[in-house]
């Protein structure tokens, strides 16, 4: 399906693992929202920018017409989360969307086509709006169209 072998080196922060862990080894049954919440994760497959390891993210889903769109937010935090760098430099990637599976390739949004982006991002989960009024970077946006 895809070109992601190798050494999977699983996030330092425990509840990612965690979450991770639990969704793949359910099939993506379990652990297939954000925490506290009923709002709906998927989880993206990459290779790590300066390691070449295999890393594993959670991410809010957003899908539109069988394209989803990953928002590096990081909770509107001053720096972009560590995936972003990972998908610039290493654009393949799979997506687990609850059971199914598929190879993606990562492009960056800009322009009117970032704005078209935001807007249904916003209108898909109203966080995000929030998260960018806490930062002064502009959020990065990553379409992830199937590969095949």
């Amino acid at each position: 399906m895809s070109n992601l072998e190798g050494e999977y080196a699983p996030s330092p922060a425990g509840w990612v693992r965690d979450q991770v862990a639990a969704f793949e080894e359910s099939g993506g049954a379990d652990a297939n929202v954000l925490s506290g919440t009923n709002d709906p994760i998927v989880v993206i497959t990459n290779r790590g920018a300066k390691s070449g390891k295999i890393r594993k993210t959670p991410v809010m889903r957003v899908e539109k017409d069988g394209v989803y769109l990953a928002v590096g937010s990081r909770g509107g935090s001053p720096e972009n989360p560590q995936w972003v760098h990972n998908l610039r430099a290493n654009p393949g990637v799979e997506l687990q969307d609850g059971a199914a599976r598929g190879a993606y390739r990562a492009r960056e949004l800009s322009g009117d086509e970032r704005a078209r982006w935001w807007r249904y991002a916003v209108d898909t989960w109203a966080t995000y709006g929030d998260y960018q009024a806490k930062t002064d970077r502009l959020i990065p946006l990553f379409l992830l169209e199937p590969a095949d």
